[in-house]
């Protein structure tokens, strides 16, 4: 296997390292291109270049196949749990009975926020966005843990990482009651994660929130197949934060910021939003078709960056929807208008040539929608379920010690040298 790529450059040609991953994926180091050539490579939006070598999740675009640790996607979806698979994705195996026994009752014991820091929700408006208040309040977490700011070792690692997994949640569900003006429900250490999250979400003193078990498994499968998803906007700015040595707190916090975009996070909102413009009567399914064809709005919810088939995520969750929906009764008309939606863009030619199927924001909506979840909540349910991917980039770069200061170089277009004017004589 050849292990040198050849550039030339205005007659003179460079010997580059050639690097190949486990699955037959290779790249070109041009990490050393810019000392000896004077070039570096030109890539906007980092579409086609590699900023690290990793070994916790493998996505095939052409295959349409993710694994997370090498276990393909659909048989965690299907046989794991959560937090089994969190425990996979941030300490690189499944956990035997005792080690995960063990990691749930650290996640009990760390659910509970300081009171101080609940003071916190305090200086946000009431309709202030709970991704806004997730993010603060994660970051300051490590104002009442100063200890864990600089992590020496394995133990304080696993320790911070419990901190985080439990705590988001219990954060997000007092960010959700903070915008209604209820009060908080304190978590329940009897309850399992998924469980617990709904009861803290939903519950009202002296009246528990009792979810269906099919509810529980659609919500852990949704965080499942949420949890990681490689060198995303979200992740690489963990990373790139992370590089500068950066606390795990603010990395993470970092991360959710990035999350909050329309075009990352918060892509499943506009697809509720979307079909609602449907069964609002405010367009119909021929006309959304006929607009995206005429480049006049975006179909949300189809097509990806990675993924050149379907993405096995969207086959997953329209399964796990369909599900959730039929079992609890609960009739939704926005999942048949997606389904009229899906079929007659997949029947079109003008989708089949440029190869746009539904992705995972198309369907995670309906299943948040089955289980109460408000529009401006679907963000920060992304953010919980993908927050053990960005704990295992981050310890990963942590433990690199190769690692380097991210800094990505630019082409300068702007103006050439000038003197400057004086301001009388502008």
């Amino acid at each position: 296997m050849t292990k040198t790529a050849y550039l030339t450059i205005d007659g003179t040609t460079y010997e580059l390292p050639l690097i190949h991953g486990v699955e037959n994926d290779a790249a070109v180091d041009i990490s050393g291109l810019r000392e000896v050539s004077g070039h570096i490579t030109y890539d906007p939006g980092f579409g086609n270049t590699g900023s690290c070598e990793s070994a916790i999740t493998f996505v095939s675009g052409e295959k349409g196949q993710l694994r997370y640790r090498g276990y393909p996607i659909e048989q965690l979806a299907e046989k794991s749990t959560f937090i089994e698979t969190a425990m996979l994705l941030i300490f690189g195996e499944l956990p035997t009975r005792e080690e995960r026994n063990k990691f749930r009752d650290m996640l009990s014991e760390q659910e509970l926020l300081h009171e101080g820091l609940k003071h916190h929700f305090d200086g946000f408006p009431s309709k202030g966005h709970p991704m806004a208040i997730l993010s603060a309040v994660i970051n300051s977490l490590g104002c009442y843990h100063p200890d864990l700011l600089e992590i020496e070792n394995d133990e304080e690692f696993v320790k911070a990482a419990s901190k985080i997994i439990s705590k988001v949640r219990t954060i997000a569900a007092f960010s959700y009651r903070k915008s209604l003006g209820m009060p908080f429900m304190y978590p329940d250490p009897k309850l399992s994660y998924c469980r617990n999250f709904l009861h803290m979400m939903f519950s009202i003193p002296y009246k528990a929130f009792e979810p269906t078990d099919e509810a529980v498994k659609a919500l852990s499968q949704f965080l499942i197949l949420h949890a990681d998803h490689e060198q995303n906007c979200s992740c690489s700015t963990v990373r790139m934060v992370g590089s500068s040595q950066a606390n795990l707190f603010a990395s993470v916090s970092a991360g959710i910021c990035a999350l909050w975009g329309r075009l990352h996070g918060g892509a499943n909102a506009a697809v509720i939003e979307m079909l609602r413009g449907i069964r609002d009567g405010e367009y119909s399914v021929k006309d959304v078709v006929e607009k995206v064809k005429r480049k006049e709005m975006l179909l949300m919810g189809f097509g990806h960056r990675i993924y050149k088939g379907f993405d096995p995520r969207a086959k997953i969750l329209k399964e796990s929807a369909h599900k959730l929906l039929v079992n609890t009764g609960h009739d939704d008309e926005l999942l048949d208008i997606a389904l009229e939606l899906s079929e007659t863009a997949l029947a079109d030619e003008y989708f089949i040539e440029r190869r746009l199927y539904p992705n995972v924001d198309f369907y995670s909506g309906l299943i948040l929608r089955a289980l109460g979840i408000p529009l401006n909540m679907f963000p920060v349910m992304f953010a919980i379920g993908r927050m053990p991917g960005w704990i295992a980039h981050w310890w990963e770069d942590r433990q690199n010690p190769e690692l380097r200061l991210h800094r990505p170089r630019q082409v300068y277009v702007g103006p050439t040298e000038r003197d400057y004017v004086p301001l009388d004589e502008r």
